[in-house]
């Protein structure tokens, strides 16, 4: 019985993740079917309900994190699932862009049950475990990320709406699930007062700040997750372009890079730490990823780059060793700050990434422009990891922190 809090938890982070890859073969269709529309302006609408998404997690990340550290984690996890079934619900009626673009406003903040699920998980770990059980959620979301686009190709045929309805299910099941299983974890010894000015993303950033090589260690995360989203955000243009490859095989192969990532992070993350300790856990993952965006810069065979997954999955340790390193840094009280803070770092690098990296390889595959290299965009993520590099070897070791007392 002990187990089943956490498999809640994961199996959260599962359905958090499938939700994105779950109505992702669909939104095409659906986008041209309520707007009546070409696929073009489809894929314009797309990115404005991508990007509405996003900044709705930026917006209500600290703000959700913080009410868990003041109601607890078990009302804003359960509270969160029902209004997320609710969300996909009016996504699978909606029949105009504005009540899909409403569905995505939800979907954002509701989305902030990662960071709920990460606090949770550290209330649970002692100190020397948290690093390698943000391993979990990460292996999780990999799981999520690789059953979420196979499972929405197949129900995809039955529909544009069936994925939604897909979707609704696992989030309200996992709702009654998360209602038998899981007990509170935030006691009267580390619950603290709800305060807007900590709540909101520019008073969570300023306060989380404030603790010794916080502030550096955000920058790293936000620099990081800027880096890391060229695979999302140019993968299926890459491939096309270099290798000609068809959209079964762009799917195959994201399913390969999940499949890594959810070994590494489940299984290979701990021994790892273990052996060379975190800080080094997460300078052996940046390297890791700086040679995995060079190789992925220059090769020109297919074969090749798949053959190159193992490497770049590997890299993947880089992110749960620096979450624990912060997550050892706040106090007992901050968790949930500290996780809805992370949320919307990632969100605003969501928001700026695909930007970046789009833009990037336009500019290197336009006919107008005399230099060719598809891979641009991976060796710009290069150079962004070598600066994560650079600046994580001189921060300092953390500070013990504050204990709250009992």
């Amino acid at each position: 019985m002990k187990n089943l809090p956490v498999t809640f938890i994961l199996i959260t982070v599962v359905i958090d993740s499938m939700g994105i890859g779950l109505i992702m073969p669909v939104m095409p269709e659906l986008i041209k079917e309520v707007e009546g529309a070409d696929l073009s302006t489809a894929a314009v609408w797309g990115g404005v309900l991508a990007t509405v998404f996003a900044a709705m997690q930026f917006l209500f990340g600290p703000t959700v994190g913080s009410l868990s550290d003041r109601f607890g984690r078990r009302p804003v996890l359960l509270f969160s699932l029902v209004i997320m079934a609710f969300d996909y619900v009016l996504m699978a009626v909606a029949g105009t862009i504005w009540l899909l673009i409403i569905g995505r406003i939800i979907g954002g903040i509701t989305a902030a049950t990662q960071a709920t699920s990460a606090a949770y998980m550290a209330d649970i770990s002692r100190p020397e475990d948290k690093a390698a059980n943000f391993g979990l959620i990460g292996a999780a979301f990999g799981v999520g990320f690789v059953l979420g686009p196979l499972l929405g190709g197949v129900l995809a045929e039955l529909g544009t709406r069936a994925p939604f309805w897909a979707a609704a299910f696992l989030a309200a099941a996992n709702a009654v699930f998360g209602y038998y299983v899981l007990p509170e974890t935030v006691t009267d010894r580390i619950r603290r007062p709800f305060l807007w000015r900590r709540a909101n993303p520019l008073g969570a950033f300023t306060n989380i700040g404030k603790l010794p090589g916080l502030n550096r260690l955000m920058l790293i995360t936000f620099v990081y997750t800027v880096a890391f989203f060229v695979y999302p955000g140019v993968w299926a243009y890459f491939g096309v372009e270099r290798f000609g490859w068809s959209p079964g095989m762009i799917g195959l192969s994201l399913a390969i890079f999940g499949i890594g990532i959810a070994i590494v992070q489940g299984f290979l993350i701990k021994p790892i730490m273990n052996r060379i300790g975190e800080r080094n856990t997460v300078i052996f993952g940046l390297l890791i990823d700086v040679c995995a965006f060079v190789a992925l810069g220059f090769v020109t065979n297919g074969w090749i780059a798949l053959a190159l997954t193992p490497l770049t999955a590997l890299g993947s340790v880089a992110g749960p060793a620096l979450q624990g390193i912060m997550s050892r840094t706040a106090s007992d009280d901050q968790q949930g700050e500290l996780q809805g803070t992370v949320t919307s770092i990632n969100a605003v690098a969501t928001i700026v990434a695909p930007l970046i990296v789009t833009q990037t390889f336009w500019y290197f595959t336009a006919p107008e422009n005399p230099y060719y290299l598809p891979g641009a965009p991976f060796l710009l993520s290069a150079l962004l990891t070598i600066g994560c590099v650079l600046v994580f070897i001189q921060t300092p070791h953390p500070a013990k922190p504050r204990v709250v007392a009992p």
